[in-house]
């Protein structure tokens, strides 16, 4: 093992002159002023459109929450070592999925009936399926998830921060182990809940169409798009003077390494999902990707595969790539924007104009003013959480491990 700069006073909180400290005000600006134009246009004629852009970013960011939620359970349970410098951002990402059950309030107040067609729709299908797409269990569920997202991401946000104010070695210790236990039973939930949150939220836009593995597919991509956000956050606050000392060019390294094999993951699970479809032939799955290649959605469609997979893929082929601060950046950055474009094909389709036979690809103003607003709110939240407490867990049995990784 090397040896390793001994972390700084300075690299655990975040100064009071950086822009992570001006965030909170700066998102929140953002969310009401973007979240509002949003909302302003649900309450007119354009309900349903601008209600399609709300959920689109309501579905982004929650994603990046829950994919936090998901590496810091499984990451628990496997007892890592080498990430302990980098989990408080994890689980203070993960911390703010209690704002989204706030965030979700408006998607059943205003676009319930204009997002959801089996709400007010009924036919042969919908029928076999209404003791799972009715109101009251649908509701229902959403509930349990938020409850149950809530307190697994406080669980293990606040076992973290009790271990920075305790002395007590014996104390910390008994205390990691309680958090094992917690993420052991808590990735079981996580599986469930977030498979059946997509499969109510965006697969039951088109509540004739199913698929089996949707739920993997929403984890695959949020996950991949999720490493690449902590690999950009990491050097942010590294740019503002934290944790220079302790995330190194080896933590950079795994961070370009599972947002590599994410991508390998989601390219494995979009082609599954499709090949078995294309190959069942039965109209109700087909139907689908036969929308999605009308109505100008056809380039998206045949571009993805290529964009969201084979670039990043042989970008971050490169070992070196990985280990540079500049590549990997970019690496991260592009994967982001290729995840916001993935969403926007799996939910922008189900619009249709009223009397529209088809769906017609046109990005409107609401879509840009959700996403800046959702994010200022996401963002306002995540730096709010990070700017009381320390920006490393200072006090973790596996930190020295940690501090000292190195990748062979």
């Amino acid at each position: 093992m090397s040896s390793h700069a001994p972390v700084k006073p300075t690299d655990i909180t975040i100064p009071d002159t950086s822009l992570w400290a001006k965030l909170p005000a700066i998102g929140g600006v953002l969310a009401v002023i973007g979240l509002g134009s949003v909302l302003g246009m649900a309450g007119g004629d354009n309900r349903a459109r601008a209600m399609f852009s709300y959920l689109f970013a309501f579905e982004v960011f929650l994603g990046f929450a829950l994919a936090a939620l998901g590496f810091l359970l499984i990451d628990t349970v496997a007892r890592a070592g080498w990430s302990v410098v980098v989990r408080r951002i994890s689980e203070t990402m993960a911390a703010t999925l209690p704002l989204f059950a706030v965030l979700f309030l408006p998607i059943v107040l205003i676009g319930y009936h204009e997002l959801y067609p089996w709400t007010h729709e009924a036919d042969a299908v919908l029928d076999r399926k209404r003791w799972f797409l009715s109101d009251g269990f649908f509701m229902g569920r959403a509930v349990a998830y938020f409850i149950i997202w809530s307190i697994l991401s406080w669980t293990m946000y606040r076992g973290s921060l009790a271990n920075d104010v305790t002395d007590s070695k014996v104390e910390r210790e008994a205390r990691v182990r309680k958090l094992w236990a917690v993420g052991a039973a808590g990735v079981i939930l996580y599986a469930l809940t977030q498979s059946f949150a997509a499969i109510d939220w965006v697969m039951s836009l088109m509540p004739h169409w199913y698929s089996t593995i949707f739920g993997v597919y929403f984890f695959a991509a949020s996950v991949q798009a999720y490493f690449a956000l902590m690999a950009l956050v990491a050097m942010g606050l590294q740019r503002a003077g934290v944790l220079k000392n302790a995330i190194t060019t080896e933590h950079f390294h795994d961070l370009g390494k599972y947002t590599f094999g994410f991508t390998i993951f989601w390219a494995y699970i979009a082609f599954s999902q499709f090949i078995l479809i294309w190959y069942a032939n039965i109209p109700e799955e087909t139907e689908f990707y036969i929308m999605r290649t009308h109505g100008g959605w056809a380039p998206i469609s045949y571009a993805l595969p290529v964009l969201h997979f084979f670039v990043p893929f042989f970008f971050l082929l490169s070992r070196q790539v990985k280990r540079k601060r500049a590549g990997l950046g970019l690496g991260a950055a592009y994967i982001i924007f290729m995840y916001l474009v993935d969403f926007y094909w799996l939910i922008l389709p189900n619009f249709k104009v009223e009397g529209a036979h088809e769906s017609h690809f046109h990005i409107v103003w609401t879509d840009i003013a959700a996403l800046v607003g959702m994010g200022g709110a996401f963002f306002a939240a995540f730096a709010f959480l990070l700017k009381r407490n320390k920006v490393i867990a200072i006090n973790d049995p596996r930190l020295n491990e940690s501090l000292v990784h190195e990748n062979y």
